[in-house]
């Protein structure tokens, strides 16, 4: 049936990887489930934490499930990062926008609404499709350096520094020690050939954490945000998890009495979830081999729609925007090359709602190896760039992979490649190379530099 269904053969995988992938693209984004209570759980006139911990997990295994089914991709969803900071930082802090709960989870669904009409007429699936293949080989390049750092900076690896704006964090702590020897265990388990290596690396550093609290080595420090690695599965931890979402919580009187103002957030949504995605789908499928010779990816649309079915679930159940999550290249690293892998995903995250004080355990230190070595994967794809050929090109692919790490946005990364490569197109003579859907990606850029500009996203 799971052969029939996601077509295991004939993508040259089986059951027992797509499952194993399935868990290491899991534990290698379960940090949502506490970052995101943690973030949204802070807005005044919020549901609370716990309901964010609900809305969270089971519109992730919604957006998840969608794609398993829609697409049949190896692709994971759950609230985005960034998304949800500008969501509580921005949109409903009352020193910024000053916007409530309500306002921004309408924006939220008005967004998702918008996804599904731009993937029922393809302008998505087109703009994936439609990108140079330098720009894309640059964009699966610079997400893996984006990854990179991200986990660099979850360890403790790399830090703030006033006067260089990073440095090299203290190599006497666990959470640095362990996250390098985290890379390495790895690094055997992949030289040997060892089935699930990235999983293996990530429960084994996990391992030595609790060993390394245990003696004393790793301080648990609550205030401090250091917690402890060993799990509490007491009736009372569970229980305190355990919070009805705050269902549809719009407020359309006010949308309608504020056209322009709420418009300009669902603008900034829609514009960092477009191109945030459309990285995500590209890089992802660039690693699982998944693009087809012409370098389109085949079912993109079931894949959007599933991204935007996430959203709007996400919105009616309380959380901000669901999208496609870049640590999905974990899972394909480990094999993963179909919707199976997403699938078990999806599943994992409504078993980690009753089982929540178990995954939360998880430290970020102990994904980090994992994250690491999907970086160095995905950074590969530079190898296969062509630096010598078109100027538009060479320039393009370069700004996709250096500003996305470098301004932490997948979404910088591409507005600047595409901006470049088409202004270069034009200033060569190359007009004609210039397809309709890199002109609107450029209107789009355009009205989101002003808004910048004018400090409104």
């Amino acid at each position: 049936m799971l052969e029939k269904m996601f077509k295991l053969k004939a993508h040259g995988t089986n059951v027992k990887t797509e499952i194993i992938a399935g868990i290491t693209t899991f534990l290698a984004m379960a940090y949502i489930l506490a970052v995101n209570p943690g973030m949204l759980g802070i807005i005044p006139d919020g549901p609370g934490a716990a309901a964010i911990f609900m809305a969270t997990a089971i519109s992730a295994a919604i957006g998840t499930i969608c794609m398993a089914f829609f697409a049949n991709y190896p692709v994971a969803l759950a609230s985005g990062m960034g998304l949800n900071a500008f969501f509580t930082f921005t949109v409903c802090n009352s020193e910024v926008m000053g916007y409530s709960y309500k306002v921004a989870l309408t924006a939220i669904l008005v967004e998702g609404i918008i996804f599904m009409v731009l993937s029922l007429f393809k302008f998505r699936e087109a703009l994936v499709n439609k990108i140079p293949k330098n720009l894309k080989l640059g964009i699966t390049a610079g997400i893996g350096l984006f990854i990179t750092i991200i986990a660099l900076i979850n360890a403790g690896v790399v830090i703030n520094n006033d006067s260089t704006l990073v440095g090299l964090g203290n190599l006497s702590t666990p959470q640095v020690a362990l996250a390098i020897i985290g890379l390495l265990i790895i690094g055997v388990l992949r030289h040997f050939k060892v089935k699930g290596d990235i999983l293996i690396g990530i429960i084994a550093t996990w391992v030595l954490g609790i060993i390394a609290e245990l003696v004393g080595w790793y301080v648990v420090d609550v205030e401090a945000g250091v917690y402890s690695l060993i799990p509490n599965l007491s009736w009372e931890a569970i229980k305190a998890n355990f919070a009805a979402p705050a269902l549809f919580q719009f407020d359309f009187a006010w949308v309608v009495k504020n056209l322009a103002s709420f418009a300009i957030v669902v603008f900034t949504f829609l514009y960092t979830d477009i191109f945030d995605t459309v990285g995500t789908l590209i890089g992802v499928a660039q690693k699982g081999n998944l693009l087809a010779e012409d370098g389109s990816l085949p079912n993109a649309s079931g894949a959007l729609m599933a991204d935007a079915v996430g959203t709007v679930a996400g919105a009616c159940l309380g959380t901000s925007t669901v999208t496609s999550y870049v640590e999905s290249s974990a899972g394909v690293s480990a094999g993963g090359r179909t919707g199976l892998t997403a699938l078990t995903t999806g599943i994992l995250f409504l078993i980690a709602i009753p089982l929540a004080p178990l995954f939360l355990a998880i430290p970020g230190f102990a994904t980090t190896p994992a994250m690491l070595f999907v970086g160095l994967l995905m950074l590969s794809a530079v190898k296969e760039m062509d630096f010598d050929g078109d100027i538009a090109d060479t320039i393009g692919g370069f700004l996709a992979i250096v500003m996305m790490p470098f301004t932490y946005s997948i979404a910088n990364g591409i507005m600047f490649g595409i901006l470049a490569w088409v202004i270069l197109k034009l200033a060569t003579g190359k007009a004609k190379d210039i397809s309709a859907v890199m002109w609107v990606s450029v209107a789009l850029f355009a009205v989101y530099v002003v808004f910048k500009v004018m400090g409104l996203a």
